[in-house]
Order: C-alpha cells, then structure tokens, then sequence
C-alpha cells in the first residue's frame, strides 16, 4: 500500500511474506518447519539466529546463488586468461580477492569467504598446471607461489556490531 502511494510497484511473483524475528524459531519448530525461514537480499542470505548469550540475532551469509555465480565467473576468467604471464594473473585475482573480502567480509560470513578463497586457488592451480605439459605446479611449489605473490587470506572487513 505504502509503495503504490508513492509510485513503487513491486512484482508480486517475486514477493512473499515470511515471519522473520525473535520468534520466528519457536513459532516454525511448533509449526513443523524446523528452522525459520530465510530472505536472499543484496547478495546475502539473512537468516535468523542467536548470539553466544543466546539472544535473537539476524545474520548473514553469502546466497548459494550469487557464491556459484561468483565461482563461475573466476572459472572463466581464468580459463580464458590463463596463458597471461603469471605476475598479471596473480595481480587481478589479488584484485578479485580483494573485492570479494571488501563486498562479502561481513561479520558471520567468515565461512563464506574461506570457501570463497578455496575455490579461487584450487582453479587457480587447476588451470595454471593446464599452461604446459612439462612445467606443472607440484601443491608445494603452488603454495610457494601464493606465499610469494601475497595473495591476500579471507578477512573480516566490516564489524556490524561496530557501527
């Protein structure tokens, strides 16, 4: 109602609504759910949770959707940019990293990122070794090279309880 008046519209297939709060968790388990349900905005699953003193909290993780998206496009970046000298290939995905840790480094997303980074090396020195037959990467000459290029760890970059 509140869009209309303004001029918004919103696509009705896509919407729903869902409860989403402090007893949400209580309400789905009496309900027969299990778990409450979950919202994908902005790139980031929101979901319901608690704290270590074991009140309500919302929390955030990379969606499933945008974390294939986001592996797929390096896999393909990197198949088709593969036989660039390594000092370039290692600057963009230092790059990319980066850009990733910036946009999803978020606080409860530790795991998404880790995985994220995983992902990153192991096509890395998937498609590195695919260069030449004769000069492949053995896993500790590769760790060597990721040591050697700084290739950045998975970082937490914003603290939401900080603001």
């Amino acid at each position: 109602m509140r869009l209309k008046q303004i001029g918004l519209e919103f696509a009705e297939d896509k919407t729903r609504l869902i409860e989403f709060g402090k007893f949400a968790g209580e309400n789905a388990k009496r309900n027969g759910k299990g778990k409450p349900d979950t919202f994908d905005f902005l790139g980031f699953t929101h979901y319901c949770s608690k704290n270590r003193n074991g009140k309500f909290t919302v929390k955030r993780k990379t969606s499933k959707k945008k974390f294939k998206q986001k592996v797929q496009e390096y896999k393909i970046w990197i198949k088709e940019n593969r036989n660039e000298p390594l000092t370039n290939i290692m600057a963009t995905t230092k790059k990319k990293l980066i850009g990733h840790y910036n946009y999803y480094g978020i606080t409860h997303n530790s795991n998404s990122i880790k995985n994220y980074y995983y992902k990153v090396i192991m096509l890395l020195m998937k498609w590195l070794n695919r260069r030449s037959q004769k000069k492949s990467y053995r896993y500790k000459d590769y760790t060597n090279i990721i040591k050697y290029f700084q290739l950045p760890m998975p970082k937490i970059k914003v603290n939401i309880f900080a603001i």
